[in-house]
């Protein structure tokens, strides 16, 4: 009996989706400023981010309909990595000392 070839699963992608990974057919979009520029279809948002040279990233993929920010993909992903750290460098560490007694 042959064996079936293990088909692999495609890797999760962490993080929010970006440029061609939003499906959704309307989005809120906010330039490179922070202005809200208003309801308009993904791929207009698309080409705007282009013609900026930036990514297109989804920031609020629950709202109605998802917000979309155009922004720089590698800075934010750098700017969000040095907080965790800076988090994990202020997170205290509480040590338990044990003392054992007996009786004698």
């Amino acid at each position: 009996m042959a064996r079936r070839p293990h088909v692999a699963q495609p890797p999760k992608k962490e993080g929010p989706r970006t440029n061609q990974d939003i499906r959704v057919p309307r989005v809120l979009l906010i330039d490179e400023n922070g202005e809200k520029q208003g309801i308009m279809p993904t791929d207009a948002a698309l080409d705007a981010a282009r013609e900026v040279g930036l990514d297109l990233v989804e920031v609020s993929p629950n709202a109605d309909p998802p917000v979309c920010k155009i922004v720089d993909y590698g800075k934010l992903r750098y700017q969000e990595q040095k907080k965790k750290a800076e988090a994990r460098k202020k997170q205290k560490t509480v040590e338990i000392k044990e003392i054992k007694m007996r009786p004698n």
